[in-house]
Parts: C-alpha cells; sequence; structure tokens
C-alpha cells in the first residue's frame, strides 16, 4: 500500500516459498495492505504480525518509526496516519517542480501512474520512473543522484513527531521500533541522543539486521540494543524483486541480543 510492487498476498506466498515463518508487513503510514496479508498468512501457514512504519522527522532529520503487533483498528493510530500522508501530495508536486527545473518533465505522472495506492506517492516512485525512462540504471542510482539525502530533489517535509508516533504505536497495543538505523546521516552523539530520547518515549526496539544496513551495522547496533535495553528487530526491508534484499535471506540477530518478537503478544 506504499512505495512496494508486489501485492500483500503475493508477498505472503513469496515469504513461504523462501522459507519465511514470521512475517509483519509494515507499509509507510497506511495499514490499507494488512488484512489481506492476514489471509494469505493464514492460508500458508505463516505468523503474521501486523505493522506500519511511520515517517517521522527528528531534528530535521527523517526517522522511520516500525510498529509491530499494532490494532490497525485502534482509532487514535488511525487519525495519525491519516495526517502523516497527507503532506504526501504536495511534497511529490514540489519534487517535480524540482525535476521540471533540471529538464526532466513529466515526473508527477509518471511516478503516480506507478503508485498502487495514489496516496502514497514516494520517492521510490520517482526513482523507478527515472529507471524506467533510462535516465538512470537503477533506482539506488536515482537516490543517489537525485533523490537521496542531501540531493537536490529530496524535498524536505515535516513528518510526525517521534513522540506521536511512539504514542500511537504503544496505544495500539504495538511495540515501537527504530527502522535501519544505519542509514540516517547521524554522528555518534546524534545517535545517541535520538536512542536515548526514543527509550525514555517509550520505544522497545531497534532493527539490527536489515536489508539496510552494511554488515558493519549488524555488530554497532546490537550494542547499542543492549547498551539500552532494546530488543532486536530483523527485517529485509523488501520492496521489490531485484530492487532490495529478498525475503529471508538475512543472517541471524546477534546472540547478544533478545528478539523483538519475543516481546509481542501471544497469538
Amino acid at each position: 500500500m506504499s512505495d512496494g510492487t508486489v501485492a500483500p498476498a503475493a508477498l505472503v506466498a513469496r515469504a513461504s516459498r523462501r522459507g519465511v515463518g514470521s512475517l509483519a508487513l509494515t507499509d509507510h503510514d497506511d495499514t490499507g495492505g494488512l488484512a489481506e496479508a492476514a489471509e494469505a498468512a493464514r492460508e500458508h501457514g505463516i505468523r503474521f504480525i501486523n505493522g506500519v512504519e511511520i515517517s517521522v522527522t527528528w531534528q530535521g532529520e527523517t526517522i522511520h518509526v516500525v510498529g509491530l503487533g499494532i490494532d490497525p483498528a485502534d482509532a487514535a493510530l488511525q487519525a495519525g496516519l491519516a495526517a502523516t500522508r497527507s503532506g504526501r501530495i504536495e511534497r511529490a508536486q514540489r519534487m517535480s517542480a524540482v525535476f521540471d527545473s533540471l529538464g526532466i518533465e513529466g515526473t508527477f505522472e509518471g511516478a503516480t501512474r506507478l503508485a498502487g495506492n495514489p496516496r502514497m506517492i514516494s520517492r521510490t516512485h520517482y526513482a523507478r520512473y527515472l529507471c524506467d525512462q533510462g535516465h538512470v540504471k537503477s533506482t539506488k542510482d536515482a537516490f543517489r543522484r537525485w533523490l537521496g539525502s542531501g540531493r537536490p530533489c529530496n524535498v524536505a517535509q515535516e513528518w510526525a513527531r517521534l513522540d506521536d508516533a511512539v504514542h500511537w504505536i504503544n496505544g495500539s497495543g504495538g511495540v515501537a521500533v527504530i527502522a535501519h538505523p544505519g542509514r540516517y546521516a547521524l554522528d555518534r552523539p546524534q545517535m545517541r541522543a535520538l536512542l536515548s530520547e526514543f527509550r525514555d518515549l517509550g520505544g522497545a526496539a531497534i532493527e539490527v539486521v536489515t536489508g539496510s544496513h552494511q554488515p558493519q551495522h549488524f555488530s554497532l547496533f546490537a550494542k547499542y540494543a543492549v547498551e539500552f535495553g532494546f530488543a532486536a528487530s530483523c527485517g529485509s526491508d523488501f520492496h521489490s524483486p531485484g530492487e532490495s534484499r529478498d525475503l529471508g535471506g538475512l543472517p541471524p540477530i546477534p546472540a547478544i541480543c533478545e528478539p523483538v518478537w519475543q516481546r509481542l503478544p501471544a497469538d
């Protein structure tokens, strides 16, 4: 329902073929795919975990906070997600204007065509359009040249506050997780400040092993998890075949860490 290319039921079927026993679907700022994924998981015998990935602005940096084990019917959570989604179209149009100024036209219309959910146009849809049109060789190249942190078409957006995101997740019965912390442009003091604030707000876990991390991040964030009392999450960050790490292909969480699924409510 956000920036993946595989429908929820097909995603679960792919996970089953690849030997995944537990799966969380964590679309950006939207829970519209959870019911379909949960039904498919029952058919395939996979433990399914309701999830979401909330866009947060913290000290000017975009941070993603995953909620695991959430109740998607929770009114406060849904109101918060709706408010977070509301600025996406306007941001997408501003991104397109920057591309126009660089002589690359039609990006808003192209990204919109590639977005299965028109409420959720993202940088990833722009990257796929640029790749389809031959402007770049890959979506990763599009982020390096135009859409990544500090690049000209990465238009700033004020997302949810960190305390609100954690409150929405915890209030719905879920566990709040900092997603792929190794991706953020934070130095060591800033990272420690983020983790400390997140813990004090009620955050419970950080992603340690993820397809968005380099191998050196696994041990680094395992140590942070132990130091700050966080559980460790593991996730492919899968978006599309051939575009990101596939489902079920990651190494195990380091033995010094407590797996986050041990903190989730029993089925």
